[in-house]
């Protein structure tokens, strides 16, 4: 796999009791955050920009967290943009709406 830089999509729901659910994924968001990738929490998924290896890396340790807080399942939605010879940034995607929230 190349090693352009991607976004990668993760939302990640553990099947936990409800009044844990976002105790569970903020254990989740800590190891993003942790990892030191550039990301961003948005309110069903949370965006992380690098490369392909390194953000699949981040999202296999943020569902085992997950197993360490206490949930027997997780499911697990990942969306990928990645391109063949160029880098993709979020900014590219949302600086307009960015500036208009300033």
């Amino acid at each position: 796999m190349h090693q352009h830089t991607i976004n990668l999509a993760l939302q990640i729901v553990p099947q936990v009791s409800s009044d844990r659910a976002y105790a569970v994924v903020d254990e989740a968001i800590a190891v993003i955050h942790n990892s030191g990738v550039k990301y961003r929490v948005c309110p069903f998924e949370t965006v992380m920009e690098g490369t392909y290896d390194e953000l699949m890396a981040v999202a296999k340790k943020a569902q085992e967290v997950c197993f360490d807080a206490g949930a027997e399942q997780v499911l697990v939605y990942i969306k990928m943009q990645i391109r063949k010879n160029s880098d993709v940034t979020m900014e590219e995607k949302v600086e307009k709406y960015d500036a208009r929230q300033s």
